[in-house]
């Protein structure tokens, strides 16, 4: 009985959710991530050029902190903060670098 319990509290703690927490960066796309869209000219703001990049060559909104860049699980979301600083309240999975979004708001 002892060992059944301590396999079924090892097992709960293992299989916890990751916590959550919040990010703050800019929304950007994939393709231009950090290296910035004056290269794309997709538009003469980076807004533009973010959501042209979306619909025109099937780039995916992502989170730019200035160190890492991560993918985002919400895709509509992330349209109205185009190349906006914001913060991102989510779980990150650490193996896919993939925020699953809770919320996206303007940063503070």
């Amino acid at each position: 009985m002892k060992y059944l319990i301590l396999s079924l509290l090892a097992v709960t703690a293992l299989s916890a959710a990751p916590p959550t927490q919040t990010f703050t960066g800019t929304i950007t796309d994939d393709m231009c991530g950090t290296g910035g869209h004056a290269r794309m000219r997709m538009g003469p703001t980076d807004a533009e050029c973010t959501t042209a990049c979306i619909s025109a060559h099937g780039a995916t909104y992502v989170l730019d902190d200035g160190k890492n860049v991560y993918a985002l699980s919400d895709q509509r979301t992330p349209e109205q903060f185009a190349a906006r600083k914001v913060s991102v309240v989510g779980t990150l999975d650490a193996k896919t670098r993939t925020i699953q979004v809770d919320s996206i708001r303007p940063a503070k």
